[in-house]
């Protein structure tokens, strides 16, 4: 079968990775078989095993409760906040004000979800952006080289959350209560950013920074030959920031210094990174990874929730370029501005391992 019309075969059957998981096959299909360079790359950090001990940031003295009471250890959490956003672009934080009751509530919604009746999931099955709330089996599907092992839900949460009655009944109100706190989380995380560049602390979120939240929940089913696909490929993020929650399993890369490195998850952490959009505004000052999560045969799925402070795929008109406050002679604009809509027709035209901020470089 034509490689474009076996794929466009599988997202009508609208069953997704987790269908063809159900199926009992012993091996995956061709379209989701990964390029001999990818494979090659699996090897070798399968080989290697590095472990990225990523910076841990303590809120608990960069709160909102706490700002103004210990200047000092705000300080010093703006400085780790720094220092991982420019040589990183991620970090763990601790302390953070989201329950762990909440996240594990949540994480066993999304996997309620993706494990129900495929019958009830297809209503949800769409790839039509202008919807709050759609399921569907990656996002690239069309344009990538190769499939992922993957299938996501999605829900615009802000700055007009859907009603908790038109969302499914598995994790609804549970999804619209942590999106309100990650909400919290972020604008705080985006004054200490603020911060961090020297800016006044409400400089990112004046820029709307925070306003737009898209959160999405990924399901990565046991995959019966891991060693010849991936979870999800290679890419940066298409947001200002990324709120990630995951669950115990593991598989989250950080490509650094030209090797994969393992990100192992932390009980009752959360992984911050940097996006493009963020990114871009800061002419590099920080930058946003690349990174990937590699298939496993698990006896259950992995699944994670990252919250992107993105417009996405929605219509959004307004034009960002460098801060002008962090330019100079000696650091002049090295993007053209650009409108939210061009940069999501960029994304949307490429496979997501093709890095978008070039497009934009002067």
């Amino acid at each position: 079968m034509d490689p474009s019309h076996e794929r466009k075969a599988f997202d009508d059957m609208k069953i997704g990775v987790k269908g063809l998981a159900d199926s009992g096959i012993t091996e995956i299909p061709p379209m989701f078989r990964a390029p001999p360079t990818i494979l090659a790359s699996l090897k070798e950090a399968q080989a290697s095993q590095q472990v990225m001990n990523i910076p841990t940031v303590d809120l608990k003295g960069g709160s909102v409760h706490y700002k103004n009471e210990d200047v000092m250890t705000r300080r010093n959490v703006v400085e780790q906040i720094r220092e991982a956003s420019e040589k990183l672009g991620f970090f763990r934080v601790t302390n953070h004000g989201i329950s762990l009751e909440l996240q594990e509530r949540l994480l066993g919604g999304i996997r309620g979800f993706h494990e129900q009746d495929p019958h009830v999931r297809k209503q949800f099955y769409s790839r039509d952006h202008t919807r709050n709330f759609l399921y569907y089996t990656n996002v690239d599907l069309f344009t990538s080289a190769s499939a992922s092992w993957r299938d996501t839900l999605i829900c615009y949460t802000a700055p007009d959350p859907p009603r908790s009655q038109d969302l499914p009944a598995v994790f609804g109100e549970t999804m619209l209560e942590y999106s309100k706190e990650v909400m919290s989380l972020g604008e705080l995380i985006f004054e200490l950013l603020s911060e961090a560049l020297g800016l006044e602390p409400n400089h990112l979120k004046e820029m709307d920074c925070a306003k737009s939240q898209m959160m999405t929940g990924q399901y990565y089913p046991p995959c019966p030959q891991p060693d010849l696909t991936l979870g999800l490929s290679k890419h940066s993020d298409f947001a200002f920031l990324t709120v990630l929650l995951q669950d115990n399993i593991g598989g989250l890369q950080v490509l650094h210094e030209e090797a994969w490195i393992d990100v192992p998850p932390v009980s009752g952490d959360l992984v911050i990174n940097i996006g493009d959009l963020l990114q871009f505004i800061t002419n590099d000052k920080f930058i946003s990874a690349e990174h990937r999560v590699v298939a496993h045969r698990s006896s259950e799925a992995r699944v994670s929730v990252p919250c992107f402070f993105t417009t996405f795929k929605k219509a959004n008109p307004r034009v960002y370029g460098p801060i002008k406050e962090l330019l100079s002679e000696d650091n002049p604009p090295k993007y053209r501005d650009c409108s939210i809509t061009e940069f999501s027709d960029i994304f949307s035209s490429k496979e997501i391992t093709i890095p978008r901020l070039h497009h934009l470089r002067i």
